[in-house]
């Protein structure tokens, strides 16, 4: 087969401009695209909210022009709370889908999952919900860096307001996967060593979502405790409310509970919410600091609704991606890792920083007591927990963090 002069600089010019055109794309502006992973149909309450906060900080970030003259664009997919599905669509988008760094997960193992996925394939995951520890302490590694306070974050400012109890024999009750198993073993570390006085007579696992509320009731009340300290949420929250309510189980009882006083947990309760459960939560109502206040205002100005925590979390990992790629100043993987290393933003709580000993955020969270005010559940007496406050030295992180 014979090719003339004309059929191959034809060609070839063709070739040539099929092959540069990612670069040229890019270089025209094209947008800067970010794969967010979530189990958006297994924990609606709080994930509807998130994508909404996220959606409202990207809209925000485009009008005011983008980032590095481009435009960011999400493609957001749904894990099911699977981890192995997260990580088949962790591929895909990196593979087929070609984004520029990975972002999101709600419960600890489909995090873990996804921060193993970016540690095997060398690229940047910002986890903004998952709780447990081990995302940037055991399990930490370069590519991963992680939003929310941590298991031991929370842990560590219930215990402030444990410690102060009278109760000596506690029990403890959270769902049966990491994040319950990292809180309680947090919590346990850190009670006994404020009170060394302190014994632990029960502890139950439900599995998540599946809670048996009158058996696990029953054997928290066969244990006779002082105080209990609760890690259930959502569903499982509500039936364990509800059947220690009907039981008794919390009349003279202490309770310490992490994450209870979030709007996503606490509003579904209505009258039947706990009064005066020591809890971390969001009183979104009441906090007036100007960084919130504008947060608010712009969430509610776009969807005629009152933000909950997830939409916190989701605006500030947004915010927190765009100020990370702006300190970069490029969308290169391995330069973008390292401008998240003491990346300082600003979050609708205030001033955050992704420390660079272990890649976990300063953002705090709002400790309190829960009431029942006009027939619904509301945060009292509460006070903003600074992260920053709550987080063991850079030396002690070396111990913890085997990957440094």
């Amino acid at each position: 087969m014979k090719i003339d002069r004309r059929q191959f600089v034809s060609g070839a010019v063709i070739g040539a401009a099929t092959l540069a055109t990612p670069s040229l794309l890019r270089a025209q502006g094209a947008p800067i695209r970010i794969g967010e992973i979530n189990s958006y149909t297994s924990q609606p309450a709080f994930l509807k909210p998130y994508r909404q906060g996220w959606e409202l900080a990207q809209e925000q970030v485009n009008a005011a022009g983008g980032v590095l003259g481009r435009k960011i664009e999400t493609l957001f997919r749904d894990d099911a709370g699977k981890p192995e599905d997260s990580v088949r669509l962790a591929g895909e988008l990196i593979n087929a889908e070609k984004v520029d760094l990975l972002s999101g997960g709600f419960l600890s193992n489909v995090g873990l999952a996804i921060a193993d996925y970016a540690l095997q394939n060398k690229r940047l995951y910002v986890a903004s919900e998952p709780l447990s520890d081990a995302i940037v302490w055991a399990k930490g590694n370069r590519y991963t860096f992680r939003l929310r306070p941590s298991t031991y974050m929370q842990a560590a400012m219930l215990v402030e307001e444990a410690a102060k109890l009278p109760a000596k024999k506690w029990a403890t009750v959270a769902p049966n996967y990491e994040y319950g198993q990292s809180a309680v073993k947090w919590f346990k570390e850190l009670l006994k060593k404020a009170r060394p006085d302190v014994e632990f007579v029960a502890e139950q696992f439900p599995a998540l979502g599946r809670i048996d509320a009158g058996a696990t009731v029953q054997a928290l009340e066969a244990a006779k405790p002082d105080a209990i300290f609760n890690v259930t949420f959502a569903a499982d929250l509500a039936n364990f409310v509800r059947q220690g309510n009907t039981r008794g189980l919390f009349e003279g009882r202490a309770v310490a509970s992490m994450l209870t006083g979030e709007p996503e947990y606490l509003d579904p309760l209505g009258a039947e919410a706990p009064v005066g459960w020591i809890v971390t939560g969001y009183p979104q109502a009441d906090i007036q600091t100007p960084d919130h206040v504008k947060f608010r205002e712009a969430y509610r100005a776009k969807y005629n609704d009152y933000p909950r925590l997830g939409s916190v979390v989701g605006y500030d990992t947004m915010n927190a991606i765009a100020a990370g790629l702006a300190k970069a100043g490029t969308t290169d993987n391995e330069k973008l890792v390292d401008a998240l290393k003491g990346l300082k933003f600003t979050s609708a709580f205030g001033p955050v920083e992704f420390r660079a000993s272990d890649h976990q955020a300063t953002l705090g969270a709002y400790v309190g007591k829960t009431a029942v005010k006009n027939g619904k559940g509301v945060m009292v007496d509460w006070r903003y927990a600074d992260g920053a406050k709550y987080l063991p030295s850079d030396a002690e992180v070396k111990a913890l963090r085997p990957a440094g």
